[in-house]
């Protein structure tokens, strides 16, 4: 319950943002550099997060932060879902040399990290949020590949698929009717993980300034940016990383309750 009111609450923010914000996530204060945090002796309430070094509400930054993340996240995590799961099925239903040169290739993939493929696609398509959500994208179709060939080629070994295929189910007909219905535990699963590690990776390349540039209020570059008051202004590095430890870790317990409710629902 805890995970699924912290995912409510980014997504509210990444929703509502406009309204939910006293300023605009882009404007700057010079009379109000480095403020602190409301809580803190000179904090002031005006600043319920306090200021970055160009006197911008991190609170709105903070907001609008899990609005770019969470929101690119998604995307990319949907596109990769529809295409991986394309592909996954397809190739579960190869047979022979195909089918092996699909799993070594996949093996292969798999065994690279995603970040590390999505730094290897930003260095050659460059720099910036979209073409850093292509990149994880591409990183991420891998697994969603893997999983569903994995699952395709199990259920295509049980009874009522061989029963479907005798009665003259086409390959189409199989999956949409009979195996598709089936993959929803296993999408679950791989989503909310894929949705974690986009939300992560997205934030990272950020940080690194090969995704989001700066001053656009992603939390990796929000981060980025506070490093080098860090000494000065804590804050600043402090809040856009427990926003993004929350988020990874709300989408996480959610995942795992959605996992358990299904499991159960098929037991009975």
């Amino acid at each position: 319950m805890l995970g699924l009111i912290m995912l409510a609450l980014f997504v509210v923010f990444a929703l509502f943002a406009p309204i939910i914000t006293p300023y605009d996530a882009l404007e700057q204060n010079i009379d109000g550099l480095l403020i602190p945090p409301s809580w803190m002796a000179n904090g002031s309430i005006s600043y319920l997060f306090g200021t970055d070094a160009l006197g911008r509400d991190l609170f709105t930054r903070i907001i609008y932060g899990c609005r770019v993340t969470l929101g690119s996240a998604f995307i990319t995590v949907v596109l990769a879902m529809l295409v991986g799961v394309s592909l996954g099925a397809f190739a579960g239903m190869l047979r022979g040399v195909r089918s092996s040169v699909a799993n070594h290739l996949l093996d292969a993939l798999m065994a690279i990290p995603t970040l590390l493929i999505a730094i290897i696609i930003v260095a050659i398509l460059g720099t910036g949020l979209v073409n850093s959500m292509w990149a994880i994208t591409l990183a991420l179709i891998p697994q969603f590949v893997h999983h569903t060939r994995s699952f395709v080629r199990g259920e295509m070994k049980k009874e009522y698929i061989i029963a479907s295929k005798l009665d003259g189910a086409s390959k189409w007909q199989l999956f949409v009717h009979s195996i598709l219905p089936n993959m929803t535990e296993m999408l679950v699963v791989q989503g909310t993980l894929a949705l974690s590690i986009a939300v992560i990776d997205i934030s990272a390349l950020g940080f690194l300034n090969l995704g989001a540039q700066s001053p656009l209020p992603e939390l990796g570059v929000i981060l980025a940016d506070g490093l080098d008051v860090t000494y000065l202004a804590p804050w600043n590095v402090a809040v856009p990383g427990m926003a993004v430890f929350f988020m990874v870790l709300s989408i996480n317990i959610v995942g795992d309750g959605l996992r358990s409710a299904l499991r159960k629902r098929v037991s009975y």
